[in-house]
């Protein structure tokens, strides 16, 4: 077996991936776009292939001249093969979900589901993991334990079933919702009629509601805007009393029962986490979830309470905070830092600050969690037409698209797949967009400060090395972990090949799930290395993921060695 060894003691001395130097041998070392790659035509007198493609340089040494690397005729087949992938990534006419083809490469960013009444049985949650599903996500704003019991029994015996794949369940908390009481029929309110929210229970006519929220009055003041479902509706406050907020409808529409409210600019002064939130929470520990989405969080004491109490149950569970509240903007970076990733929930964001900012806060957002090695995703209204229509608006393609580009390590779907009436649709809709959104992307796009949360750690140097190394040959990466913490630092370099993350535990292998580019697969460790190396390496060959032939970048670094010295890490470059 061919195999190439960089090898380097923790006491020696590496050069630092932040040098100048290195910087702009990495430049030159960057695999062209997918828009230079090599074009093939056939002349029609002579009936020649010709090919037409940019220079490719690679830089042997600080010294040596820039060496041309001439396209051999063995790369025609290559080629030829890159071709029709592309071709049948852009190929129509799908059975199963319509328009939308089953693309032949493997998606790098991650898709979230919720599950719900239209997806809540065994039949669904099968055909929304073929589809393309990689976290299952679990409202607790609806439902009950029970029928949320139903899918993490479901998902756990398709987890169990499944040789190639595998799902991560994402519990997500109700958080301190401000809703109105409950109305005997639904009411129609127009521009510039009067209407008055309470705190006095029970009320519900056609002019006064209920709110559940007894400091609601304290917390809005003359002249706020109120929002009903994050801006279907919307109220000017006019004057107030001891319990009840008078209000002008600027936006009127239909008014139902248990209606979202926000006042723009601000958030409620309720905790983050309630006392059905502890219940959840406590639920999710029970059935061992693998993400938590802490809704409307404020601050980092906030993560940090439940990272407490997680640890006292010995609960490995990851927290992942929802940025929704205009609170959450000045304490960004401590709460970000505190966690293990953020949700981009544009919904409740778009109510409580000026909307043009939801943009601009989603790319900062995704930088910030980036450049601090922590997992993002981005959710609400990606593709909100699919609720009741087969095919999505242009709008939401190029939505999902944006979300691709800047780096989102997931999508997510919320009704489109927990009541909507195309769920398998929606799934392959957005499939296939960021599928063929990524194959555009130039390789080894990553923040120039990445790492700064990993400078302690030698893994970091060499998962930077790693990447340069797979977008360089064009090859995947192996790696082996029994913590998921060198797959999840190869994610956020985002190398240009699949990571290919073999774990024996199987929490770590369905955590990997969320994380951008990586493919989690589960094997027993041996005492021997060679002899597990030959079995990942043979595995990945049955299974059709790599051919025979084909290299791949392995990696032996990270937090706790595996058939290796503390001090020593390595990459080696293997033949399948």
């Amino acid at each position: 077996m061919a195999q190439v060894v960089a090898t380097k003691s923790i006491q020696g001395s590496l050069l630092s991936p932040t040098s100048r130097s290195l910087q702009l041998s990495v430049e030159k070392l960057k695999p062209a776009s997918f828009t230079s790659k090599i074009l093939v035509r056939q002349d029609k007198k002579t009936k020649k292939v010709v090919h037409a493609c940019n220079p490719i340089t690679a830089r042997r040494s600080a010294r040596a001249e820039p060496q041309v690397l001439p396209f051999s005729p063995e790369d025609v087949p290559k080629r030829d093969e890159q071709i029709e992938q592309k071709r049948g990534v852009e190929q129509v006419g799908d059975v199963a979900v319509g328009m939308w083809s089953k693309p032949m490469v493997r998606r790098k960013t991650k898709i979230v589901c919720t599950i719900g009444p239209s997806t809540n049985t065994k039949e669904m949650i099968w055909k929304l993991a073929e589809s393309g599903m990689n976290v299952a996500r679990l409202n607790m704003s609806h439902g009950d334990h029970a029928s949320h019991q139903k899918v993490i029994d479901l998902v756990k015996q398709y987890n169990a079933q499944s040789k190639d794949n595998v799902i991560s369940i994402m519990l997500d908390t109700k958080g301190p919702e401000v809703r109105s009481g409950d109305l005997p029929q639904p009411i129609m309110l127009t521009s510039g009629q009067e209407f008055t929210f309470t705190i006095r229970r029970g009320v519900g006519t056609v002019d006064c509601v209920s709110v559940n929220y007894d400091d609601f009055v304290n917390d809005v003041e003359m002249g706020d805007m109120l929002l009903v479902d994050g801006g279907m509706m919307s109220f000017l406050v006019k004057s107030k009393t001891e319990d009840s907020v008078k209000c002008e409808v600027i936006d009127g529409g239909e008014l139902k029962s248990r209606r979202h409210l926000n006042v723009r600019g601000k958030s409620a002064t309720l905790p983050s986490i309630t006392d059905k939130d502890w219940d959840d929470i406590k639920f999710g520990v029970d059935n061992k979830v693998d993400f938590y989405a802490v809704s409307f969080v404020k601050d980092a004491q906030v993560v940090h309470e439940l990272k407490n109490y997680l640890k006292s149950c010995d609960a490995d569970i990851h927290v992942i905070v929802k940025i929704e509240s205009a609170d959450s903007i000045p304490n960004l970076h401590s709460i970000i830092t505190a966690s293990d990733g953020a949700m981009v929930a544009r919904g409740d964001l778009g109510a409580e600050l000026p909307i043009e900012e939801v943009p601009l806060l989603q790319e900062e957002i995704i930088r910030m969690c980036r450049s601090m090695g922590k997992a993002v995703i981005v959710a609400t209204n990606m593709l909100e037409s699919m609720i009741v229509h087969p095919t999505p608006t242009r709008a939401e393609v190029s939505d999902i698209a944006i979300a691709v580009r800047e780096g989102a390590d997931a999508v997510m779907l919320s009704g489109e797949t927990a009541h909507g009436k195309f769920p398998l649709k929606a799934v392959k809709v957005m499939h296939t967009v960021a599928l063929r959104t990524e194959a555009t992307k130039a390789a080894g796009e990553m923040p120039p400060n990445l790492g700064q949360a990993f400078k302690n750690h030698m893994s970091e140097m060499f998962a930077y090395h790693a990447t340069m190394m797979s977008n360089t040959l064009g090859i995947s990466t192996v790696v082996f972990t029994r913590t998921g913490f060198m797959a999840i630092l190869l994610s956020h370099y985002r190398p240009s090949g699949t990571i290919f993350a073999f774990t024996n535990e199987k929490r770590i292998q369905q955590r990997l799930a969320l994380y951008q580019g990586v493919c989690p697969i589960s094997i027993e460790f041996s005492d021997d290395a060679e002899d597990t190396f030959a079995n990942a390496l043979a595995l990945l060959h049955n299974q059709g993921m790599v051919k025979e032939g084909e290299e791949v970048a392995l990696v032996q670094s990270g937090r706790q060695p595996i058939w290796r010295f503390q001090s020593t890490h390595n990459i080696q470059v293997r033949k399948v």
